[in-house]
């Protein structure tokens, strides 16, 4: 009896035993000290990285920068630093600063649609690529992730994510699996794919150096969190084993990564900003810097392409991972008479309503913020240490996502998916009122019209989205076409036919050159956007002010009483529009306007080039006419700074589909 008395108490005990190991391996603690530390090395080396690195930005290409010129010092920023007494303000840090402050406002997992708030009120110029493209499709109605989604944001495989999520990472300390899912839920505001890869990489980094001071062991044991087969996850290992190839010759390291990753790029991602190459080139820096601060920053800017953006981001890993109290003078006090990193001012010259700081607030702001975090995520403050559940994970907020409403024509097979992935595992259902019926031919399930509709008509739909804990409901209105018979003209009708591209490929383009169509005979190819889809109206020359216009003949009449506009992917320096008109040729051949027509969705409030979207759809509907012709025509849109630099060619319309329809 006492054998078993005994044998039953010892398996008690191994079993607490065994309880409280797991438990403290779900668990890791910090000081408030050291937390608040390296989050000031957060944003401090942030700041450094971000001013030290712009000088350097888009500069080196073909070659590295020159390793005879290190240390680089600030150059000519430092003129501008003093002019602000202090840091300024830029894309690598200023939108991380808005979304602490919609922490603040909102709770630490702000929504999709609170994000888009934030970013249309703040944001309003000085983005570029797939921000830029995200930020017209907001003002368009969309709502992350659709804002990056490649079918809609042409740069989707940019930079641009890497380089303002770092924040999820340093308010996450300890918690891989949320920084990592957070991460990657932010970096879909702007990109997809494997792009979004550097922002998972770099954030799980974040919130891994709180406690992990190998260099090695931060990248590698980041990769856990990429998916299997991932682009970028094998190009960091492919940067580790050139480290090992070259581990005394960075400039070899760099050469046969440029070659492979921008030399040898396919032509589609082909860009000095492309995520993947400046990702690796953020590696490269952090495995030849060896931790040292100073040369990890002139080889974030020796690397070349988008060269500020990879110091800011490694400049906050190593902040986090040695503290702030570890950054040279040199760096953090470069004007005489500073006695605080960057004299404890951040200085707002790019934000709207954003109000300057000193850097010692933000950093606290964001340590309450940090706390929050841990706190909601199973951990704790206990005295003076935080007490962090390392397994913590990041689930969604539950919203609708809204993005384009399904293209439905009579006849056209469809499957259209109202969900994102992002929600995707919630539960969908579908209602329909007494005075609405389900589409003909169509059906419903699990977030999803599917079916091939067979009558033409507007349908008001209600769907609801379900966690387990509550239900939100969001009413829809889905239009079903008649066939598109822009396919059947048997002439297009417009002013310019061919592309230049001798004058395209000599202009500041950002996308990779098969996007570009030779001829306008695509826009009624019923491709939407990928190879060979955007026409440009870029001729040899242009008189200014420029009229595109865009139609069909047919030999018989038609009774058309609606067209639909699909836009392509805009330049930095033209692509749009002023003001459209609709005409048609009447019974003596002469051109009309059709009158009145609604645009849906409403066209832009402003020809201003941040509330442009990129490959979205308006469909126009009119009064019927009786014609064999119908066009559209339109004020193309001047940019004075690049008409400059383009000779009077920046005033072109990029197209990809104007379909027409009959009455039904």
């Amino acid at each position: 009896m006492k054998t078993k008395i005994f044998l039953t108490s010892f398996i008690f005990c191994l079993s607490c035993a065994v309880a409280q190991s797991c438990a403290m391996a779900q668990q890791k603690s910090l000081s408030l000290n050291e937390l608040h530390d390296k989050i000031a090395g957060a944003w401090i080396g942030q700041m450094v990285g971000n001013i030290y690195g712009l000088p350097h930005e888009n500069k080196y290409i073909d070659n590295p920068g020159d390793e005879k010129d290190f240390p680089y010092g600030y150059r000519k920023n430092i003129d501008k630093l003093k002019k602000y007494n202090g840091a300024f303000s830029d894309d690598d840090t200023d939108i991380e600063y808005i979304y602490l402050m919609l922490m603040e406002k909102y709770g630490i997992e702000p929504t999709y649609e609170q994000m888009r708030e934030g970013w249309m009120y703040h944001i309003r110029d000085r983005v570029w690529l797939a921000n830029r493209a995200a930020l017209g499709l907001m003002h368009h109605g969309f709502t992350p992730p659709f804002t990056g989604d490649k079918r809609y944001n042409p740069h989707w495989f940019q930079i641009d994510p890497q380089l303002i999520n770092e924040i999820w990472g340093y308010t996450a300390p300890g918690m891989l699996s949320y920084a990592a899912g957070k991460s990657a839920w932010a970096a879909r505001i702007t990109s997809d794919d494997w792009a979004i890869s550097p922002t998972i990489h770099y954030g799980v980094m974040y919130a891994n150096a709180f406690f992990e001071k190998d260099i090695r062991k931060l990248i590698t044991n980041a990769l856990a969190y990429l998916p299997n087969g991932d682009r970028y996850a094998q190009t960091v290992r492919e940067m580790i084993a050139l480290y090992d190839k070259y581990p005394d010759d960075w400039v070899k390291a760099r050469q046969e990564m440029a070659e492979k990753y921008y030399v040898n790029e396919p032509e589609m991602t082909k860009t000095i900003w492309n995520a993947n190459l400046n990702g690796a080139c953020g590696i490269l820096s952090m495995l030849y810097g060896k931790g040292d601060f100073q040369r990890t920053m002139d080889l974030g800017c020796a690397m070349g392409f988008d060269a500020d953006n990879q110091t800011a981001t490694v400049g906050g890993i190593l902040g986090v991972m040695y503290g702030a109290a570890s950054f040279p003078d040199v760096l953090t006090k470069p004007v005489e008479g500073w006695t605080e990193p960057f004299n404890d001012r951040y200085i707002n010259i790019t934000r709207h309503d954003m109000p300057d700081a000193s850097i010692k607030d933000m950093i606290n702001r964001t340590v309450e913020q940090a706390i929050k975090v841990v706190e909601q995520c199973g951990g704790k403050v206990s005295g003076n240490k935080l007490v962090i559940n390392t397994k913590a994970t990041f689930n969604p907020p539950l919203e609708f996502c809204i993005g384009p409403m399904p293209r439905l024509e009579v006849g056209v097979p469809v499957d259209y998916y109202f969900s994102c992935v992002t929600n995707k595992d919630y539960t969908w259902g579908q209602t329909i009122d007494k005075k609405s019926t389900f589409p003909e031919g169509l059906s419903w399930g699990h977030g999803n019209i599917y079916g091939t509709p067979t009558k033409a008509g507007k349908y008001p739909i209600t769907l609801s989205l379900i966690d387990g804990k509550k239900t939100i409901k969001k009413n829809f209105e889905v239009i079903v076409r008649t066939p598109n018979i822009a396919p059947l003209a048997d002439s297009i009708i417009t002013n310019v036919s061919k592309v230049n591209k001798d004058v395209l490929f000599k202009s500041w383009i950002t996308f990779g050159k098969p996007m570009y169509a030779d001829s306008v005979n695509v826009i009624n190819d019923g491709i939407l956007n990928g190879t060979g889809s955007v026409f440009y109206s870029l001729a040899a020359h242009a008189d200014i002010p420029k009229i595109d216009y865009f139609g069909y003949y047919w030999k018989t009449p038609k009774k058309i009483n609606s067209v639909a506009l699909h836009a392509g992917c805009m330049e930095e320096f033209g692509g749009w529009f002023s003001s459209l008109n609709i005409q048609y040729l009447d019974k003596n051949g002469k051109w009309k306007d059709v009158g009145n027509y609604t645009s849906t969705p409403a066209l832009p409030k402003t020809d201003i080039v941040f509330f442009q979207p990129h490959f979205v759809e308006f469909v126009f509907e009119f009064a019927t006419v009786e014609t064999n012709a119908i066009r559209i025509l339109v004020d193309t849109k001047v940019q004075s700074h690049w008409n400059k630099a383009t000779k009077g060619l920046s005033a072109f319309t990029s197209i990809t589909e104007l379909s027409v329809y009959e009455e039904n």
